[in-house]
């Protein structure tokens, strides 16, 4: 290991890496604080060529990398093991936004950015990077990719497989892909770059990427809706949909029960509204010149009784106090104390069926169990949250998880969903992937790893 370690350090030079244990310390933890690990040594290239001398040295030596970016993933996927032998490979400092092509509608960028730097930089040239989460201060754009992050924005543009036009990767043995093209139409053999999307860093590490960019939505209007039920929610998007001509970036659903653990637990944050209602949707449209737009559209929702009240954001800073009650949720459910985590998705039409059907199925299976529903109803996608009695010890907490887990995903199953919707597999989500996707899908997906990383050595223990 000490040949090894020596080895990293000439590639990587005197400040491109550090065994200190303060400078770890955020790095060897998942976010939640659900895994933890160890490590031999971080390293932070600078370059594409010190990506791929990091990765054939590692190899050489039988030794597994773990990639990070902003370590802000939700399922243990950018952490190493407890054995303290991998090493870690972040990519923070390959940060550089490599140029923003305005007439193309696209930018390329290098893995460590900062997702809010590249829309910052889309921005500049007057164009829209749509991808946006609540950690885009602090993620990073290569894994955004390599988890195909979802976000708000998902309805209209699409995950970020969607936007991802071309690929640079380090393959396992140091060989670099470059497959950086901007082409929307190229039917040159396989699309070899979706292999990549959403693999979590186990069959390639991902270095750069050129992304698609959209023209300037222009002003938006900003509302929160007072709602009776989730099926109700998906009729207003439907209705909203057309009357809009589908310039809906992003419709949120939140259950009253989440909007309380925010006002009870986020300093300044308060409702909207006078009342309490069981749903909210919190949506925003392009105005496409036409300001009043969304308003004269929820004013018929109202009329026709799919919604019970409605407040317009009148300016930024209302429609960004509006935002912040979503954008603090996941605090708000950590100050909570612990829960079941479920990212789930299902079709739109199945959506009102399964959360019936899943109130039933939990009243069942543990009735002093209480659920934290929120999600992004636009496409599909619920975070499916289960809070049970502090009393429990924790294996007992641990075998209640795994029965009410398995309950809720038999049913996503059923209903034609999928229990990982945008938070990927990683650890936490391994033996749930074995189960619901077994057979020749999850052999196929065995062979590629197989193929692609025959020793094990990319991001090891991660999905398979």
């Amino acid at each position: 290991m000490t040949t090894l370690l020596e080895e990293l350090q000439d590639i990587v030079g005197p400040r491109g890496w550090t065994t200190d244990p303060a400078e770890l310390e955020p790095r060897l933890t998942e976010w939640r604080g659900n895994y933890r690990g160890r490590t031999l040594v971080m390293v932070e290239p600078r370059s594409t060529d010190e990506v791929a001398r990091i990765v054939k040295a590692c190899a050489a030596a039988g030794v597994g990398l773990v990639p990070q970016g902003g370590n802000t993933g939700m399922c243990g996927g950018a952490v190493p093991d407890a054995s303290g032998s991998q090493v870690i490979l972040s990519l923070g400092r390959m940060h550089h936004v490599r140029n923003v092509d305005a007439e193309n509608f696209s930018m390329e960028v290098e893995a460590g950015c900062i997702l809010a730097n590249a829309q910052q930089a889309a921005e500049g040239a007057g164009l829209h990077l749509p991808l946006s989460l609540g950690a885009e201060g602090s993620c990073q754009v290569g894994g955004n990719i390599a988890t195909n992050a979802g976000g708000i924005n998902v309805g209209r543009y699409g995950t970020a497989r969607a936007l991802v036009l071309g690929l640079e990767v380090v393959l396992a043995d140091g060989t670099v892909l470059d497959s950086l093209r901007s082409l929307r139409k190229d039917t040159a053999g396989y699309d070899l770059k979706q292999l990549f999307i959403g693999s979590e860093g186990t069959l390639g590490i991902i270095t750069a990427a050129t992304l698609r960019l959209y023209p300037d939505p222009g002003e938006l209007t900003t509302a929160m809706l007072g709602i009776g039920s989730a099926g109700a929610a998906v009729e207003v998007l439907r209705h909203l949909k057309v009357a809009l001509d589908n310039r809906i970036e992003a419709f949120e659903l939140v259950s009253q029960r989440v909007f309380g653990l925010v006002t009870k637990h986020i300093a300044g944050a308060r409702s909207p509204f006078e009342v309490e209602y069981p749903w909210y949707v919190l949506v925003e449209a392009a105005s496409g010149g036409a300001p009043d737009r969304l308003e004269d559209a929820l004013t018929a929702e109202l009329e026709d009784g799919r919604l019970l009240d409605a407040v317009v954001a009148k300016n930024e800073t209302e429609a960004a106090e509006l935002w912040r009650l979503r954008h603090s949720i996941a605090d708000a459910e950590r100050q909570e104390g612990k829960a079941l985590k479920h990212d789930i998705s299902v079709p739109l039409s199945r959506m009102q069926e399964f959360l019936a059907r899943g109130d039933k199925l939990l009243a069942k299976l543990r009735p002093d169990a209480r659920l934290v529903a929120f999600g992004h109803v636009g496409d599909g996608n619920l975070h499916y949250n289960v809070v049970l009695p502090r009393t429990l010890g924790d294996e007992e907490w641990a075998a209640e998880g795994v029965r009410i887990s398995r309950g809720i995903y038999d049913l996503v199953d059923e209903l034609g969903g999928s229990f990982s919707a945008e938070h990927g597999v990683g650890q936490a989500k391994r033996t749930w992937l074995q189960e619901y996707r077994g057979g020749a899908e999850l052999e196929l997906m065995r062979q590629l790893k197989k193929t692609l990383d025959p020793a094990n050595i990319l991001n090891p223990g991660k999905v398979i």
